[in-house]
Order: structure tokens, then sequence, then C-alpha cells
């Protein structure tokens, strides 16, 4: 049971921290589309990709180090694209029609944007395939049970902010409170977009 608990704090302490994935999942709550799928999205893709890193993350660190720079440019140029579209979003104002529960996303949509806010970001593979599997390295005996606590706190993270943000829907019933929100959210992509071209030539 150590392990699992371990695992699971690991693993939330990690997801928290603002970013691409969870912004895109806090819009999503508060706007009421598709909630179900993008949280499924997620949760699920943390549970593969922290299993990869409890069983490979010695292969991986030797044998795959060239995706490092794949991961790297294809994430940022996808992050400055997200980015803008919120930036967009906010000197248009078309956030706010958003939270007035009409459907303007489709379900094809919102999980095509969620699969490359998760997968095209490297910040995803750091956190959940080489931090949290290392960290797992401590439990040779148990890491079944260390990836299932480590599981368990992505599955309870992304249902409580995707579910959990339409009570801050009343917050959002207003144009000026969408576009803070859009212009916080491509500060934040554009942010990390930074980082990881800056990281690039360190």
């Amino acid at each position: 049971m150590n392990a699992f608990f371990v695992g699971f704090g690991v693993s939330i302490s990690l997801i928290m921290a603002i970013g691409a994935q969870n912004a895109f999942v806090l819009k999503q709550g508060l706007q009421r589309q598709h909630v179900a799928l993008v949280v499924a999205i997620c949760a699920v893709t943390d549970a593969l990709l922290i299993g990869v890193g409890v069983t490979s993350i010695g292969w991986m660190t030797a044998e795959a180090a060239w995706m490092t720079n794949v991961l790297l440019f294809g994430g940022a140029a996808f992050l400055i694209f997200y980015g803008a579209k919120s930036f967009y979003s906010a000197w248009t104002g078309s956030g706010a029609l958003l939270a007035a529960g009409e459907v303007v996303q489709s379900w094809q949509s919102a999980a095509l944007t969620c699969i490359a806010v998760t997968w095209l970001n490297p910040h995803m593979y750091l956190d959940t395939v080489v931090l949290v599997g290392s960290v797992s390295a401590q439990y040779p005996d148990a890491k079944l049970t260390f990836w299932l606590g480590a599981a368990a706190a992505s599955f309870t993270f992304f249902v409580t902010l995707g579910f959990g943000a339409r009570y801050l829907a009343p917050v959002f019933s207003s144009r000026r409170a969408w576009v803070i929100l859009d212009v916080a959210v491509g500060c934040v992509m554009w942010v990390i977009a930074a980082k990881l071209l800056l990281s690039s030539v360190a």
C-alpha cells in the first residue's frame, strides 16, 4: 500500500501544475461540452503512459533519446498555434458565447483537440514516463501497485477538474471573464512553448 500512496502522491503533484492539458479540460468543463469524453481521453492516456514509464523507463532513456527533439519541436509548434487561437478568441469575444450553453463544438473536434493537447505536449511524457517512471524504480517488487496509485491520481484529478468546473460557471457568465480566461490560457501555452524552445538551445 505504501507504493500505491507514493504513486498517487507523485502523480497528483505533477499533474496539478497548470498546463495545456489542464487548461483545455477546465475550459471544456466550463462550457459543459463533451466533458466525459475529454476526461476519459486524458485519464486513460495518463494511465497508459505511466504504465510505459513504470515498465520501460530504463530502455526508453537509453534507446529512444532521439524522440526528445521530435516531441519538443512538435509540441512547441502546437502550443504556439493553440495559444494564438486562445488570443484570437479573447480578441473576438467568441468564448463568451459558449457560456450560454450553445453547442458549437462537435465531439470529434473536442476529441482531436484533446488528443493533440495531450500527445503533442512533451511535458506530458516528461511527467508520466520519465519522472513517475523513475520514482517507480524504487519499488521493483510493487510496480503494479505503484502504477495503480499513479493512475488513480490521474482519474481523480481529471474527473474533479472536468466535472467540478461547472460550479465556476456563474463566474464565467460575463464576457469579460471569458476574455480573461482565454488570455490566461494563451499565455500559459506560449510560456510553455518558449520554455521548450529555449531548452533546445541550452
